[in-house]
């Protein structure tokens, strides 16, 4: 399965971009996020939805109780089971997120140029004049003249479910407002957002930890991710006194590390404002992998600085070799069957820009169509990627890297070079954390990566398990990993014959998958005694 990728600066036959998409056993080398919930929660949905290209589960907890979660989530597992398709599972946290109260959940309906007050007295009910909020401190963080959203699944301020508002005057801990657009509110809660504004709420939750502690641990979630993250102390693991003192609330990453499952779970840093903008590179020092928020993003930002922010932290990410994920891409999927054009160019530039996953979130949450979104996005993935400069990538990334490289870097790098000059069908790395492949994929070989993880046995005194499913499962994020857990009697770092028959079981595996044919190259990345080895084979019949 020799690679035929084109690159953009290269001259495309008009004829060839109508030519029909081969069908492959990755749909594509891109991830999909998807977030479960009343219209994707069935089994039979989700198996579709891990067919379709599904390979990380989100469940956002700003709705819906542990009980509800719990039981999607036991779906997911009967899917997993069935399809046969991994799947890992991604926790979205609430954090200080702003929330408009309808208790009666009647529809409320707002005029433009008309007036509304904000209030902290949440016993009061919403009405077309009033609308209580969860803070009670946003009269002293806001002035006249300031910028709010409200609606349901951010929003763009102009459609017909969200409202744009326009601060007129402060009363007390009351917020007086000008309405900017005629909208309807529908639902329990609304999604509150104000532009560029500090609010004083600790991102991760006494909520948040009740979450974590009594459905995220019992389920070994994969990824943790903190919303609204604006400093790296947000996700640091504190080890010095004078960070006690100045962010006296427990962070993510130490409390994680007190819940002995989630010690292995990663942290996603959510960027939804400027404050998080503002701090991006400490953040993505401390953070497993990076999401992108736009649709809060898109407002905190002007519109014409969407797109500079985007390529920007996607190349920081890039560089750093952490995941980046995007979200808010195909919006209009969410009622409709197909994108707009807008929405597929935007997939496929998140894709050369450098994305490892897209995330959708209403689109699969609520929308009508989220198999169809899931197969859409990913065949848009694919085409990106047959376009995608992997040769311009690498150079770049190399010369980032600089000398001297370290010696897993080097290997990881070599193997990706050696991979492309021989038009290897594959590679496959045979790694124990994990850390090896994802270097391999930080390259971005335009050939998947096949990351053979190997159990470690660990005890804890009092049990004895074995350690790669999360290895395995957290790779399902990263561009072009595609992971395989191994048989735990064959050691990764083996001097025997144990370390061929493993081999065999993943070259196996990918002839059965399609991957590989008769007389196709692999590249093999794997640790022989102290040594790490790139050896190229070629197949027989």
């Amino acid at each position: 399965m020799h690679s035929t990728n084109l690159l953009l600066e290269e001259p495309i036959r008009m004829a060839s971009i109508l030519e029909p998409s081969k069908t492959n056993f990755f749909p594509a080398m891109t991830k999909i996020v998807g977030t479960l919930g009343p219209k994707s929660r069935s089994v039979d949905t989700i198996s579709s939805c891990l067919k379709a290209g599904m390979s990380v589960a989100r469940f956002d907890f700003s709705w819906g109780d542990a009980a509800y979660h719990q039981e999607t989530l036991e779906n997911l597992k009967l899917a997993i089971k069935s399809t046969k398709k991994l799947c890992a599972v991604m926790l979205d946290t609430v954090g200080p997120e702003l929330q408009v109260v309808n208790k009666r959940e009647t529809p409320i309906s707002l005029e433009e140029n008309g007036t509304v007050v904000l209030t902290p007295h949440q016993g009061q009910e919403a009405t077309n004049s009033l609308l209580p909020i969860n803070f009670s401190g946003l009269a002293k963080a806001l002035k006249p003249g300031a910028t709010i959203f409200v609606g349901q699944y951010l929003f763009t301020g102009s459609e017909t479910t969200s409202v744009w508002l326009e601060v007129s005057e402060i009363k007390g801990d009351d917020v007086i407002c000008v309405i900017k657009n005629t909208a309807t509110l529908a639902g329990s809660l609304f999604t509150l957002h104000c532009s560029q504004i500090h609010i004083d709420l600790p991102t991760l939750s006494d909520e948040d930890k009740e979450v974590i502690k009594k459905w995220g641990a019992p389920n070994k979630i994969d990824f943790l991710s903190l919303s609204y993250t604006r400093h790296a102390e947000d996700v640091r693991q504190r080890n010095v006194l004078t960070i006690s003192s100045i962010f006296p609330s427990i962070q993510a990453r130490e409390f994680l590390s007190t819940l002995g499952d989630l010690s292995q779970t990663q942290i996603f840093a959510k960027i939804e404002n400027v404050e998080g903008l503002n701090h991006f590179d400490e953040i993505l020092e401390e953070a497993d992998g990076i999401i992108l928020s736009r649709g809060n993003l898109g407002i905190d930002l002007p519109p014409e600085k969407v797109f500079l922010f985007q390529k920007s932290a996607l190349h920081k990410c890039n560089m750093a070799g952490k995941p980046a994920v995007v979200t808010r891409v195909v919006d209009s999927m969410t009622d409709n069957l197909r994108p707009t054009r807008a929405e597929a160019t935007d997939v496929a530039n998140a894709v050369l820009d450098g994305s490892d996953a897209i995330l959708l979130g209403a689109e699969t949450l609520r929308g009508l169509y989220p198999v169809e979104t899931i197969s859409t996005t990913s065949r848009i993935c694919a085409e990106a990627e047959k376009v995608f400069n992997q040769d311009l990538y690498y150079k770049r990334t190399v010369k980032h890297v600089g000398e001297p490289m370290s010696h897993l870097e080097s290997i990881a790098s070599s193997a990706v070079r050696a991979a492309i000059k021989v038009k290897a069908s594959i590679i496959i790395c045979f790694t124990s954390s994990g850390r090896a492949a994802r270097l391999i994929a930080k390259y971005r070989p335009s050939m998947p990566v096949l990351s053979v993880v190997i159990p470690r046995l660990k005890t804890n005194q009092l049990r004895w398990s074995f350690t790669g499913a999360f290895e395995a499962r957290q790779s399902l994020i990263v561009r072009g990993l595609f992971p395989m857990l191994a048989d735990p009697r064959h050691p990764a770092e083996s001097t025997s014959a144990t370390n061929e028959s493993v081999l065999k079981v993943a070259l196996d595996h990918g002839k059965a998958s399609g991957v590989i044919k008769s007389h196709d190259r692999v590249v093999v990345c794997q640790k022989v005694g102290d040594s790490s080895v790139v050896k190229i084979i070629e197949l027989d019949d």
